[in-house]
């Protein structure tokens, strides 16, 4: 199995797996958020990934570094918004 093709799997895997979001890190160091499976279509040559706006990502599996959770924003110690 080529590479392209074990990176559509993982991909594929991960969305049949766990609906929470998740980020895409390319080999150029882009970062492709995924906010829920349903916003990303994989095939084994491609990834598409549908963002904000509907805007449309279309991603080489090949460039595809690894998966990963969001960066989580960091909460406040007293749980207040700054005025």
């Amino acid at each position: 199995m080529g590479c392209a093709q074990m990176n559509s799997k993982l991909i594929s895997q991960r969305i049949n797996s766990d609906p929470s979001p998740f980020v895409i890190r390319l080999s150029d160091g882009t970062r492709v958020r995924v906010a829920h499976p349903d916003f990303v279509a994989v095939s084994p040559g491609q990834v598409l990934v549908i963002g904000r706006n509907e805007s449309v990502t279309k991603i080489d599996p090949l460039h595809i570094v690894t998966l990963e959770e969001p960066r989580r924003k960091k909460s406040r110690a007293n749980g207040q918004r700054p005025q």
